[in-house]
């Protein structure tokens, strides 16, 4: 790892931490509680494009500890090391290597579509057991189906970049599950913070809320925000920019 890589996990992190802090507005997921409003994902996002996935992933598992650990955080630290670090690392590495690759059309539909299946499964099951009203089902799918929209109407326009486009929803994705099933065990041994109802033995249909929560409240701000911003540091430091194929 570079010089440069270990300054910009710091910077990352450091960023991070300071923009969720000053951002969830004390939002937590309904009924389920704990997880935040989390806009702040923009950082480590626009960090794991620019620097890699190392510099994505590392920056945002620190720089979530950080935040949790600060008021109005939960100040526990193992839940943040367990269910933030985690899935923030795992999310963000992800999609700083994705995105670096050459996905062809046919693969990035599948991928889509497999995604927005099992999300769409998912708030189905929740509205059958009464556990969502139809007008928040309804807003969910909405944002889902508007970010793959975005996604795939962007690819189209600015092929360039197609292949974040899918990270960021494979990368959402896989960090929402993590972030949802950990939830769900940590909750079966010790109390859960920031939710009523849910603090110990949380049922098993509130690692899907918790999943449908963070990826719905999270990847518009991923697909609308994240490429212009890299556009615009493409254009201040040229040397971030992709080196042309030969």
């Amino acid at each position: 790892m570079k010089t440069i890589d270990v300054a910009m996990i710091g910077v990352s992190a450091a960023l991070y931490a300071i923009v969720g802090v000053l951002t969830n507005m004390g939002i937590v997921s309904p009924v389920v509680g704990v997880v935040k409003f989390w806009p702040a994902v923009i950082v480590p996002a626009i960090f794991a494009v620019l620097f890699g996935p190392w510099v994505g992933g590392i920056g945002a598992a620190i720089g979530i500890f950080v935040s949790d650990m600060v008021q109005p955080g939960h100040g526990i630290a193992l839940l943040s090391l367990t269910a933030g670090s985690t899935s923030n690392f795992a999310m963000f590495f992800l999609i700083g290597w994705i995105s670096k690759r050459n996905i062809n059309w046919r693969n990035m539909v599948i991928a889509l579509i497999a995604g927005s299946a099992l999300l769409t499964g998912m708030i189905g099951y929740l509205f059958l057991i009464n556990q969502l009203p139809l007008d928040v089902v309804a807003m969910f799918l909405g944002v889902l189906f508007a970010c793959v929209a975005i996604v795939i109407g962007f690819g189209l326009w600015k092929p360039e970049w197609k292949n974040y486009g899918l990270a960021s929803v494979i990368g959402l994705l896989v960090g929402s599950a993590i972030i949802g099933f950990v939830l769900l065990g940590y909750s079966q041994i010790l109390p859960l913070p920031l939710t009523t109802g849910f603090e110990r033995n949380a049922p098993f249909y509130a690692s899907f809320f918790w999943m449908v929560w963070t990826f719905a409240t999270e990847i518009p701000f991923l697909v609308i925000i994240v490429p212009p911003v890299v556009k615009i540091c493409y254009k201040a430091f040229p040397s971030l920019a992709p080196k042309p194929k030969k």
